[in-house]
């Protein structure tokens, strides 16, 4: 165990792997940026869809498209692994037995796998459609014993995790993670995390939300993910200006995925 230990250890420390995971940060943030110009098309009335889909598809229909959805692929795939690696190869006896801890990376692995997997379906040729899939496990659910307790606990989880962005971007706990230079270059790379780390926690928190009211009026066609959550922003009073905000603020945030991938502590 321990040589299996040492041997991932040395492969995900080995500079090749780190340079791999590190462009899944760069791919990370063009994702971001492509979703939230999309989102923007949204608030002025304008098509699309405004998730890794419709980025996914938005990327693929460019020159270079096949060639970025593979580098997506491969990138946030090892950005997985080292996340996953992080949870477990741990040398920090402080954090080494914290489940909370591994719990946290290892959803975060699984988050990247995902949208590693759509960025693969689509570089083979496929679609997806993230609100129809919402959708359908939605009612699948709802029809299980229990099941409409599950979906509301399945929305209560994603907007947790949606509010423990905004908690993350405003108390700046992104930080303790990266190695940032001083200066002008610091204030800009950490206002640019907290701008972008709240504008993706709410949009997440209003996707899980969309559960918990599937649930509540037994109506799974309103659960969706990004799309439908950012669809819903649009829908509200003031909806087209809070969906410009939060457009704006995922295509910071995606800017900012760039700044991590030089800064992170890896």
């Amino acid at each position: 165990m321990t040589t299996a230990k040492n041997a991932a250890r040395a492969a995900t420390e080995s500079p090749a792997f780190r340079t791999i995971a590190r462009i899944g940060y760069v791919v990370l943030g063009i994702v971001h940026i492509v979703i939230g110009f999309i989102a923007i098309s949204v608030a002025m009335g304008g098509g699309g869809e405004a998730d890794q889909g419709g980025a996914m598809q938005t990327i693929r229909d460019t020159p270079i498209g096949i060639f970025l959805l593979w580098a997506i692929a491969i990138g946030l795939a090892a950005l997985a692994v080292w996340q996953v690696a992080q949870a477990f190869l741990e040398r920090n006896p402080d954090t080494k037995k914290k489940w909370g801890y591994r719990v946290k990376y290892v959803g975060t692995a699984v988050v990247y796998l995902a949208i590693a997997g759509t960025a693969l379906v689509y570089a083979l040729g496929g679609s997806s459609d993230s609100s129809q899939s919402s959708q359908t496990f939605s009612a699948q659910l709802m029809s299980t014993p229990g099941g409409v307790f599950l979906l509301v606990l399945v929305g209560l989880i994603i907007f947790a995790i949606g509010a423990a962005f905004v908690v993350r971007g405003i108390t700046r706990g992104f930080e303790k993670h990266l190695d940032l230079p001083a200066g002008v270059a610091r204030k800009g790379i950490v206002t640019f995390g907290v701008v972008g780390y709240v504008a993706k926690g709410v949009a997440v928190a209003v996707a899980g939300a969309l559960f918990v009211i599937a649930a509540v009026t037994h109506d799974p066609q309103t659960a969706g993910g990004l799309d439908a959550a950012l669809h819903t922003l649009a829908g509200l009073p003031f909806g087209p200006v809070i969906l410009w905000v939060v457009a704006a603020g995922l295509i910071i945030y995606g800017v900012f995925c760039f700044a991590r991938a030089r800064y992170a502590r890896m």
